[in-house]
Formats: C-alpha cells, structure tokens, sequence
C-alpha cells in the first residue's frame, strides 16, 4: 500500500494549489482555517466509522480482509492530508488493525506494526482525541499480538494504556469491553465482570448504532461465557 498517494499527482489546477498549501501549514504545525479543516477532518472520519462499522459487523468474514484493505487506503488518503489531526491517525489504525485481524496468521504481524506507528502518532498529537481511543486501540495491539521472539505483545503494556483510556473515557463501551477482554484473556475473568456490565450500560454515540449495537452483543456474549450461572 503506498505510503504517499500525492505525491504521483501535480498541482497544475487551483484546487491542488489550496491542498498543496493545506498540507505545508499542517507539517509546519499551523492551523487551517477553522471551519473549513476541522468540519473536512469531522467529514471524514464520520464516514471512515460507518464504513468500517458495516465492514466490521454487516460483511461476510471472507469478504472483510478485501473490505479493509480498500477502507484503508482511503483512511491514508485522510490521514496524508490532514497530518496534524489524530482523530484520522487514529481512524487508519483502526482499520489497518482489523484488516490484520481479517488476515490472520503471521501475515497480520506487518499490518499490526503499522497500526502501532499509527496509534503512537496520534497519541503525539493529541491523546485525548476520540475520548482516548488510541490509548485504548493500541492496548488492544499489545495483548492480542504473540510477544516476543514472534511478535511485540506485551501484556504489562497493553494494561498500562488500556488502563489510560479508562480514565479518559470511564463510562465508554469500548474502553470498558476491551479491558474486560484483556482481563479475561489474561486469567482474570472474575474481574472483567463489571467492566462487561458497564459497557452494557454505556451511553449511546451519536451516528455509531451499528457499532454500539455490534459490541454490546459481543459484551454479552463474553458476560454469558464468564459470569457465574
């Protein structure tokens, strides 16, 4: 996937001239114009989460890897032109790590490295944006990817950040489901009962039903494998 997709295209019309422009002021730390940055970034990440979303909980498993890879490279698209915003650095991230999921197998590892680079460059900018959410995507890398001499796991680490996201974001669903995994995964079921239940009682996100709904029944589904009958 290439790592720079404007730089094979001129700048021979107005339009490309602004962009070009856009882009110098982001790497040079400057802000863009309020209004026009800001709502383009809000644009595109909110139509990255419903992409990614149906992708993630409406597509048939063995059509999601091909899914991924294309929401991808528009995730980069966004993330390129806005590189002093981590709301798309977290978003790319995102979707690199579930099409690594997708993948599977030993394959995944290139694509869990470069969603790590995402997450800690967004972590850089801002870790606070998205409620913390890149705190918490990449705990989720360190304790779902094989540790060392395979891969970088590091089951202290991912408690360490995943444990920043919640005191980010106490009430949020997937702050509070993804530790309860980690618990879980961890040999700690016992614990993981009410961060379950918090996250089934998490308040609603606007514009995010699909993906609400989606995790709420996989926080039921681990609740129903671990809660004591």
């Amino acid at each position: 996937m290439s790592r720079d997709p404007f730089k094979t295209r001129t700048l021979a019309n107005p339009l490309r001239r602004r962009m070009a422009g856009a882009l110098l002021c982001a790497a040079a730390g400057l802000a863009l114009p309020l209004g026009a940055g800001a709502a383009a970034v809000d644009d595109g990440v909110m139509q990255l989460q419903r992409e990614w979303e149906v992708i993630q909980y409406q597509s048939p498993a063995q059509a999601r890897e091909r899914q991924f890879e294309a929401l991808a490279a528009k995730a980069h698209q966004l993330s390129e032109t806005y590189p002093a915003a981590s709301a798309p650095l977290i978003w790319e991230g995102i979707i690199v790590s579930s099409w690594a999921g997708a993948k599977g197998g030993l394959g995944a590892l290139g694509l869990a490295k470069q969603a790590r680079s995402l997450y800690e460059r967004a972590i850089q900018i801002d870790g606070h944006a998205l409620d913390g959410s890149a705190y918490n995507s990449l705990g989720v890398l360190y304790y779902k990817v094989p540790g060392w001499p395979l891969g970088f796991g590091d089951k202290a680490k991912a408690a360490e950040l995943l444990q920043k996201a919640l005191a980010i974001n106490p009430d949020g669903i997937d702050p509070n489901y993804f530790y309860a995994e980690y618990l879980v995964e961890t040999h700690q079921a016992d614990q993981a009962i009410p961060y379950l239940e918090r996250a089934l009682q998490a308040p609603p996100r606007a514009g995010r039903q699909i993906a609400d709904s989606g995790r709420r029944e996989e926080a039921r589904q681990l609740l129903a494998k671990i809660k004591p009958r």
